[in-house]
This record gives structure tokens, C-alpha cells and sequence, in this order.
């Protein structure tokens, strides 16, 4: 952000406030907590010296479009057409966008309309909001609705079971989120191919909610789970997860029992972000609605007869009383969800199951070339995958990376920094999308054949 300078303009400043000097206006801080000396920072730069150090730093990014890229868990490297952002920067949107006041833009709530209906189309259920921050949050704020829904009826009052290889980051977000509200988070076993353990599942039954992933954390489709609802019971929601673009040709949950969907949106709009804003989806039954968190934007006619658009549920702090609210949650990611409305609206029905056949298929023929290299097998040989699967390697996966690394690839995800206390410290997780090329396949394999057959021999 640029910034202009106030230097030579303190002892004015200080004036103004009846003061003489710096440490004066600091005096009201204890001396125990006060630092003495200098900070270690170097002497004050030019503008030119400043550009010149950041684009060193920036320099040293490794952008995933540099290198063959088999990364994924949880962010997708997708391809985003020009004509999303080309859109999104037009100042009817870019320049009208609010999270407060949006009634004041029929187009903006048109654009948030047409955004929560296409959510609702892709995953079978009849509401959905404006976006959530992301999956995770979208997963906490689930639970809490399922909560407030099936408290006092539950038979397994304020317990709610989540599937034991949601990601530690997610699961610490569920965590935060329910750790105030007296609500009891259990574990959901799974068998040791990845797949739920129904036996586990039935001790569920008569909780308040269930939240599992569908695919997995290791990108495994699980059939079981189309089984789940019956096995749980009516009076216990069910929460899944989803990869978004794999509903292009998966069954949506909503068809299959599912009473809340949430996701990552990311892979719509926008590509992975280092950590910066992406967004996440939210769509329920009809039941939930008035305890779901965020924005619901309705259609209506005017006084004319006129469609219009406004705010039908608003139910966070910002637009209600605080002890009323179902959430707390501040915005959402409403300008980056419209890019994703733009994308899934540019590839139509056909051209979304067009792009979830090319990550099943990619995700297929990456594994097929992996697994015929010696000392490599997967976790699940029988499970079918969508964008990601784990595999079993001769040697730490850490050592498997950071040798693919100097080959110029990004070889995927250790599974260790997640679960090594499950034993998964030689497997490593990779991931594959709609941009995974024949060569870059053959880097991956390459890579890992020269680390068994030198380092990790």
C-alpha cells in the first residue's frame, strides 16, 4: 500500500495533542513491559531499495505453474478462464461489492441469487447461502447449526461424531468453534483401507450430527457413506464435505440423505491462494434454514410485479441482535463466490462434468504410472479416487519430497505431517487436476523411481 510520509511534522502532531514528546505520548506504558533498546531492523531504505528487496523475495516463490505440480489436499490447481476476472473487475461488481449493504445493488443480489441456486443444483438441496470463509469454517458452522436443530430431541444430547481422517487443520477449526458451546466432539472409525467402519457408524445413532467427507482426505469415493443417513437416523443430521467439481459426475449428497453440504468453492473462480481469501459453500434442507449461518438472497416481485431481489434471512451479528444471531461470522467471501458463479456459469452442466471426467481421469492415470514402479502400492488398491490417492512408499515421504523437489517436481503432500501417529510417515498423498499433463507424469515417475533407486533404496 502506498503511504505518504509525515516525517518532520511529529513535534506539530504532538502539540495538537498537548504533548512535548514522543515519550510522553508513550508514558502511560508500564516500564516492566517497555523494550529499551532499538529493534534489530536494518536502516531506513529508499522506495527504490524497498521494490528491489521485495521482488527478491517474491522471486523466490515457487508458483505452481512453474514445475509439474501433484499437490493438492484441499486446494485445487485448476484452470480459471480470463473471461472470470475480466467480469469480476467490471465495476458493477468490483467496485459495488459491500458486505453490509448490499440491497442497495439489485445486481449484486441478482449475481449472489444466481450463485446460491447453481450451489443448490450441484449438490441436491433446496437452500444455500452466499459463501462461507472457506470448507473448514464452513464444516464448524455446520455442526453448530445441526446443534441448535437437533439439541434437545437427540438421544445423544450435544455429541457429535466427525470422521477420524478429517484434516488436523479442519478438525482444530471444529474444534474453536464448538469447544464454548458445550458441545462433545467425537471420533467416526474407519477401516484401515480409508473407508467407514459402519459398526462405528451405528454408535452414532441419536446424536445430534455426523460429519463426514466424501472423497476423502485421500481422495477416496466411499460408497459406504450412501448408507450412512439410514444407518444414523432421521432425528441426526448428516454433514458431508464435498469436492465440489467431482459432483459433476458423482451423486450429489442431497440425493443420497446428506441434510447439510459444505465445501471448498475454490476450485470454481479462483486458484489456490498461498493463504489468501478463497471461499467455502453451505446449502441445507429446508429445516435448517433459519439456523443456518450467513446470507440467504431471495427472489420476489415488486410493486410493479417486477422480479426483484433482496436479503431473505440475514441471521448474523451484523444484522440482528447478538443473543439472536446463529453466527458470528463477520463477511463472507462474496466478490471471490461471484467469480465462481462466473466460472460454473461459463462451463454449464456439460462442461462441468467434462472437467470432473478430466481430474478422475488424470487422477487415474496418475496412480496407474506410480504404481507400477517397484516398492510403491497404495493404501486402498481397490478404492476409486477422485483428484487425490495415498500411497505406501519404501522410505520417509519427506525424503521421497524433498528429492522429487530437486528433480523440479512437487511430488505431493506427506501424510505424516497429519497422522504420523497413525503410522503414515512413508506415505505420501498426491493429487492430480484437469492440468496434469503426460510429461508431467512422467517427471513424478522419474522422480520417484531415480529416490528408490538411489536414496530411499
Amino acid at each position: 500500500m502506498d503511504q505518504l510520509p509525515n516525517l518532520g511534522r511529529e513535534q506539530e502532531m504532538l502539540e495538537s495533542m498537548g504533548m512535548k514528546s514522543i515519550d510522553e505520548l508513550f508514558s502511560n506504558i508500564p516500564e516492566a513491559i517497555r523494550r529499551n533498546g532499538p529493534l534489530p531492523l536494518r536502516e531506513p531504505q529508499t522506495e527504490e531499495e524497498i521494490w528491489a528487496d521485495a521482488q527478491r523475495l517474491l522471486n523466490t516463490n515457487v508458483n505452481l505453474d512453474q514445475r509439474p505440480s501433484f499437490l493438492a489436499a484441499g486446494l485445487a490447481r485448476n484452470y480459471v478462464p480470463s473471461m472470470v476476472s475480466m467480469l469480476a473487475t467490471r465495476g458493477e461488481f468490483l467496485t459495488s461489492y459491500t458486505p453490509y449493504q448490499p440491497e442497495v445493488s439489485q445486481g449484486m443480489l441478482q449475481a449472489m441469487w444466481e450463485f446460491q441456486t447453481m450451489i443448490s443444483e450441484l449438490v441436491g438441496l433446496p437452500v444455500a447461502n452466499v459463501s462461507m470463509y472457506d470448507s473448514s469454517t464452513a464444516a464448524a458452522e455446520a455442526i453448530t447449526c445441526a446443534v441448535r436443530v437437533h439439541g434437545r430431541k437427540a438421544s445423544q444430547q450435544s455429541i457429535v461424531y466427525v470422521s477420524m481422517f478429517v484434516p488436523p487443520h479442519r478438525l482444530e477449526v471444529i474444534r474453536n468453534y464448538t469447544q464454548g458451546s458445550g458441545i462433545e466432539i467425537r471420533m467416526l472409525e474407519h477401516l484401515r483401507d480409508g473407508h467407514i467402519d459402519m459398526e462405528s457408524a451405528a454408535s452414532a445413532a441419536g446424536c445430534c450430527a455426523v460429519y463426514v467427507e466424501q472423497p476423502s482426505s485421500f481422495g477416496i469415493l466411499d460408497p459406504g457413506l450412501m448408507q450412512l443417513k439410514g444407518v444414523i437416523g432421521d432425528e441426526t443430521a448428516l454433514i458431508v464435505g464435498v469436492d465440489a467439481v467431482s459432483l459433476g459426475i458423482v451423486e450429489p449428497p442431497g440425493n443420497w440423505g446428506a441434510d447439510i453440504v459444505v465445501g471448498e468453492g475454490q476450485p470454481f473462480g479462483i486458484g489456490p491462494t498461498a493463504g489468501g481469501p478463497i471461499y467455502g459453500i453451505f446449502a441445507c434442507g429446508q429445516n435448517y434454514t433459519r439456523q443456518m449461518p450467513g446470507r440467504i438472497v431471495g427472489l420476489t416481485r415488486d410493486v410493479d410485479g417486477k422480479r426483484a431481489f433482496t436479503l431473505t434471512l440475514s441471521t448474523r451479528e451484523q444484522h440482528i441482535r447478538r443473543h439472536r444471531a446463529t453466527s458470528n461470522i463477520c463477511s463472507n467471501e462474496t466478490l471471490i463466490a461471484l467469480m465462481g458463479a462466473m466460472h460454473m456459469a461459463l462451463l454449464g452442466p456439460q462442461g462441468l462434468e467434462r472437467l470432473a471426467l478430466r481430474v478422475a481421469s488424470a487422477t487415474e492415470a496418475t496412480k496407474k504410472a506410480v504404481t507400477a514402479i517397484d516398492g510403491i502400492e497404495l493404501v486402498d488398491p481397490k478404492a476409486s479416487n477422485f483428484r487425490e490417492f495415498a500411497v505406501k512408499l519404501p522410505g520417509e515421504a519427506s525424503e521421497a519430497l524433498a528429492h522429487l523437489d530437486g528433480e523440479g517436481v512437487l511430488g505431493g503432500f506427506d501424510l505424516g505431517v497429519w497422522w504420523a501417529d497413525y503410522g503414515m510417515s512413508t506415505c505420501l498423498l498426491i493429487g492430480a487436476d484437469e492440468r496434469t499433463s503426460e510429461s508431467d507424469i512422467d517427471a513424478l515417475v522419474a522422480g520417484l523411481s531415480s529416490w528408490i533407486g538411489g536414496a530411499g533404496a
